[in-house]
């Protein structure tokens, strides 16, 4: 093709300097003779297309494509200007190609002066990590990616990721265990369609829950008196708290904080839809419900009370595991409920809402007697007596029995 495209280089460069000694006259008697042989060509091709080889066609675009497009249109031509424009568009594409080409494999360098702006950042603030340089950089309008900051503090022999001289929230926790008690509220509903609220506390070191009680309504003086009574009963206990952590849910009332500062105890506020810096109230939480209210058909608040009052006695895995196997292995309420829903599709529906309430107070009496006691009843004496269970295993025996 290259020997070809040479060929026709070299011809048509002697045919352009026959056509200077020819005058105008006879240029445009030319052109007119061409371009009536072009007619009459194309009308005897009709709807054939003619065939151009490669070194015509990289001829043709070198040739014509210079021109201006309407010139171009107003040529007398086998093709179309576009066509033409197509055929120089392939013909430069590996040029472009081998120009944008880099030089070296791989992601381009980053700047010598973002480089050394990153390492300044790194020695004068110890504390800092890649994604704060990072933060850093982004609110300069640098862009660049956390994994080449990190890269360019590796090279350099700078850990990217340096220990925090500040405390985090986890080793506050866990430091301050001994010190710290947790609160939040549990909300469920009995069988009436009541809403029910229960105030609930546990202490981070021990892992003691205390209930403080429970109210369809948590009025600011009842939230008050909770409060007091609790800082009553750590004083009573002996216990050195001196943080409170809870969120910051609306029902608390503004002045509990100063009844506990008072009482020598900081309240710290949870971050909003942060139930983690609340874990371990959380995780009781989520314990209670799935060992107890949804395992327990409540009808009124008196019965919720009495409820809490034997569930007091099975602290937070530090009961017998016995107790523990009972509460997990037993579920008379989703059989209960199961019969309950085979029934009303046997019937088509319990017709209204209070056939489907003494429906279900019919098979709970019923089932009522068949229900077991708690597994490992003669341990209930000595939780109440105040004895420790590690993992569901008494320790501590001597003093148990003393007490």
């Amino acid at each position: 093709m290259l020997l070809r495209l040479a060929y026709l280089t070299v011809t048509r460069a002697f045919a352009a300097l026959r056509l200077l000694p020819m005058s105008d006259c006879q240029k445009d008697a030319e052109i007119l003779a061409l371009r009536h042989q072009l007619t009459v060509l194309g009308r005897q091709l009709g709807p054939t297309r003619v065939a151009f080889a490669p070194e015509d066609r990289a001829f043709l675009a070198a040739l014509l494509a210079p021109l201006p497009k309407p010139v171009l249109r107003q040529l007398r031509l086998l093709v179309r200007p576009d066509t033409v424009l197509r055929w120089h568009r392939d013909l430069i594409r590996p040029h472009h190609a081998r120009r944008s080409r880099p030089k070296r494999p791989g992601r381009p360098r980053t700047h010598a002066s973002i480089r050394a702006l990153v390492l300044r950042l790194a020695r004068e603030n110890s504390t800092w990590g890649y994604r704060r340089i990072h933060g850093e950089l982004a609110l300069l309008g640098i862009q660049v990616a956390p994994s080449t900051v990190w890269e360019i503090l590796k090279a350099e022999g700078i850990d990217p990721a340096p220990d925090r001289t500040t405390t985090t929230w986890a080793a506050f926790l866990r430091s301050q265990a001994d010190a710290i008690l947790a609160m939040d509220f549990i909300e469920t509903v009995t069988l009436t369609g009541q809403r029910q609220y229960i105030l609930a506390a546990i202490e981070h070191a021990t892992r003691r829950v205390c209930i403080l009680g429970t109210t369809d309504h948590p009025s600011a003086p009842w939230v008050t008196q909770a409060i007091k009574n609790l800082i009553m009963d750590v004083e009573d206990a002996g216990a050195t708290i001196r943080y409170l952590v809870r969120d910051r849910d609306a029902k608390y009332p503004a002045f509990i904080d100063e009844i506990l500062r008072t009482a020598g105890i900081e309240t710290v506020l949870t971050g909003v839809r942060m139930p983690r810096m609340n874990s371990i109230m959380e995780r009781w939480a989520c314990t209670l419900r799935a060992d107890l209210l949804d395992r327990t058909l409540l009808w009124n608040e008196q019965h919720l009370r009495r409820t809490f009052h034997e569930y007091e006695l099975l602290a937070f895995y530090d009961y017998p595991a016995e107790h523990w196997i009972h509460l997990r292995t037993t579920n008379p309420v989703e059989s209960t409920f199961a019969t309950v829903r085979l029934r009303t599709k046997v019937t088509k529906g319990a017709g209204s809402r209070a056939a489907g309430l003494a429906m279900v107070f019919k098979l709970v009496e019923s089932a009522q007697a068949r229900w077991r006691a708690v597994n490992g009843a003669h341990l209930v004496a000595l939780v109440h007596a105040g004895a420790r269970f590690q993992h569901g295993l008494l320790v501590g025996r001597d003093q148990a029995k003393a007490a």
